[in-house]
């Protein structure tokens, strides 16, 4: 065979196996924090053979990073599955025309209210905002019940929340909106600010400060808060509004991106992420709160069956808080 041939197959073989690697992989935007979510990404590529490639948030810019990048690659999308720490950005994506629909078997027993009707987004692994405290700082009778008892007095520059304009603050602040007006919310925030509230740069960030003293009591999500115990640190965790309009839960969502490079591998890692197994390890790594029945979860996580949930519309949480983003920012920065 000719020198020139043997080239040309040696070429055939190359950009072949080239093709074959690009369609053997699968790419993954997440905003949850890479140490919870990249070992179960590493899990899916050892039991699947599928090449992840994934691309993290950081912890500062939680969840608006990955948003905008997938805007931006509408009419050329790189990305094949979108995972979510919260369901509100994976609405605004799908409003935008960004997924694709996906009803996946493995999560047929999750209940309605964490599905998307039109099957653009599944919920699963649920996590929940909740108020740490610092033991050494607050007394049992002085511990804040209801999001609203940290306008008070006797709390004046001793509450920290994350910056309402990056991650679940900002759903949290949204989904406030949605459940009581957008008076009210409002009246809660200039009071709050009144109070002398403390501006952190991340949920991390209001865990540390309660942590080491600086502040009494902050606004986190339940990963943060257990953490933190796991550590060792003397800090207590309170579900708000136990007995009013109840606590945030926040479920991860996943979707499809529409007209994505690789949509059968993102259809199998949609289906792996939802299964009971990886609620389990979520569960063990990061204190989320499984909502398949019957998933074997450490002692002390908490059960949904025990806490009383904020009663929201997620379509119109979404829509609410794309509608607050000029107001937030105006109050973040004042």
């Amino acid at each position: 065979m000719k020198k020139s041939n043997l080239i040309i197959l040696f070429l055939i073989a190359l950009i072949t196996g080239s093709c074959n690697n690009n369609l053997n992989e699968v790419v993954v935007y997440t905003t949850v924090d890479q140490i919870f979510s990249e070992p179960i990404l590493k899990d899916f590529e050892k039991e699947s053979g599928i090449v992840v490639k994934a691309v993290y948030d950081t912890e500062e810019t939680k969840s608006t990073g990955v948003l905008n990048r997938l805007i931006a690659e509408k009419d050329n999308p790189q990305c094949d599955l979108f995972w979510s720490g919260d369901p509100v950005r994976t609405i605004v994506l799908k409003n935008k025309g960004i997924t694709s629909p996906y009803q996946s078997a493995a999560a047929n027993d999750i209940d309605v209210v964490f599905k998307d009707p039109d099957n653009h987004w599944t919920g699963f692994s649920a996590r929940a905002r909740v108020l740490i405290y610092n033991k050494n700082l607050l007394e049992k009778d002085h511990i804040p019940q209801s999001v609203f008892d940290l306008t008070k007095e006797e709390y004046k520059g001793k509450v920290a929340i994350a910056n309402p304009l990056f991650g679940t603050t900002t759903f949290h602040i949204a989904a406030l909106f949605t459940a009581v007006g957008n008076e009210k919310a409002k009246q809660f925030l200039t009071d709050l600010k009144s109070n002398q509230v403390v501006i952190a740069s991340s949920n991390g960030d209001v865990k540390k400060r309660v942590v080491q003293g600086e502040v009494s009591c902050g606004l986190t999500d339940t990963d943060d808060a257990y953490e933190a115990i796991k550590n060792e640190a003397n800090i207590g965790i309170v579900f708000l509004d136990q007995k009013g309009m109840g606590s945030l839960i926040m479920p991860n969502t996943i979707n499809l991106i529409k007209n994505s490079p690789h949509s059968e591998n993102g259809k199998k890692l949609m289906d792996y992420l939802l299964s009971k197994e990886t609620e389990a390890k979520l569960a063990k790594s990061c204190a989320q709160m499984p909502l398949h029945k019957g998933v074997a979860i450490p002692d002390n996580i908490p059960s949904l069956d025990n806490i009383v949930p904020m009663k929201i519309d997620y379509d119109k949480t979404s829509q609410k808080l794309e509608e607050i983003q000029k107001y937030l920012k105006e109050w973040s920065e004042n």
